[in-house]
């Protein structure tokens, strides 16, 4: 049981680190208000996203904010997880031309709901 702790120890904190590389303060209060919720929760959303899947190789954290905005632009329904991953875009090196480009990119599979739901919550986000 000791090494369990040690090895979840480690992917949480690798999951900070990519956590603060990706969403900075905001990825940060995120999981300080989901804490206070479910205390498991948190810790799952920090060790198992940041601390496994934003490691592994073979995509660099700009193209997985990439798929992200993508992805969550397509559901049409997690606004504001949007709006935290459109912010992480910017701080990992995305301009606003090319998330304005990876939604319109979705008018054309999920339909143009979801892609004016994404082009507003993008505003939003630029201009705050």
């Amino acid at each position: 049981m000791n090494s369990n702790k040690n090895i979840r120890s480690e992917r949480y904190e690798r999951g900070l680190v990519n956590l603060k590389k990706v969403d900075a303060e905001s990825g940060e209060k995120v999981v300080e208000i989901l804490g206070k919720i479910s205390e498991d929760f948190a810790t799952y959303l920090i060790e198992y996203p940041f601390g496994d899947i934003y490691n592994r190789p073979g995509l660099d954290l700009r193209s997985r904010e990439i798929a992200t905005i993508a992805a969550l632009t397509a559901l049409g329904n997690a606004r504001p997880q949007l709006k935290v991953h459109i912010s992480a875009a910017l701080n990992v090196g995305l301009t606003r031309e090319e998330i304005k480009e990876i939604i319109i990119q979705m008018s054309v599979y999920s339909g143009f709901p979801s892609a004016i739901n994404g082009l507003t919550a993008a505003e939003e986000v630029f201009n705050e």
